[in-house]
């Protein structure tokens, strides 16, 4: 969700078609599971000196699921934004602001789940809030 929300920071929703803009952020969002995935089976094989195989690879994929679906939440915006008829540039920015609510959300949403006290609750709505507003602030820094 938040590389997404920086791919869409930087986007301006100008020049690009809906097509090319969904499309580049759905494979950003493909090519981040990716490495991440791989990452962790590479770090984990210079460890314990493993061999590369698919069931590994297909585990670490599996395991790091959740970031292709946090990456749907903006572009699931940016998609409904597109069939309603709204602007291109509308559309990015309702996708950005997607990414933003839902960041303070899920930090709200697991301090709860984990019964945090009212300073930790604060702390976790600070830390998502925090990188939302680092996500405006790289598009406004950009345009």
């Amino acid at each position: 969700m938040i590389v997404i929300g920086a791919l869409l920071a930087a986007e301006s929703g100008r020049h690009e078609s809906y097509l090319d803009t969904l499309g580049s952020a759905a494979l950003a969002a493909a090519l981040y599971w990716l490495a991440h995935a791989y990452a962790g089976v590479l770090g984990r094989r210079l460890t314990y000196n493993e061999r590369l195989n698919a069931r590994a690879l297909g585990r670490a994929l599996a395991h790091d699921w959740s970031l292709i679906r946090g990456a749907a939440i903006p572009l699931v915006a940016l998609a409904l934004a597109w069939i309603s008829g709204a602007e291109q540039e509308t559309a990015v920015t309702a996708a950005l602001w997607s990414a933003v609510a839902s960041l303070v959300l899920f930090e709200l949403i697991a301090g709860l789940r984990s019964r945090a006290s009212a300073g930790e609750l604060v702390l976790e709505l600070a830390v998502g809030l925090t990188m939302g507003v680092a996500i405006l602030a790289l598009k406004i820094i950009l345009h």
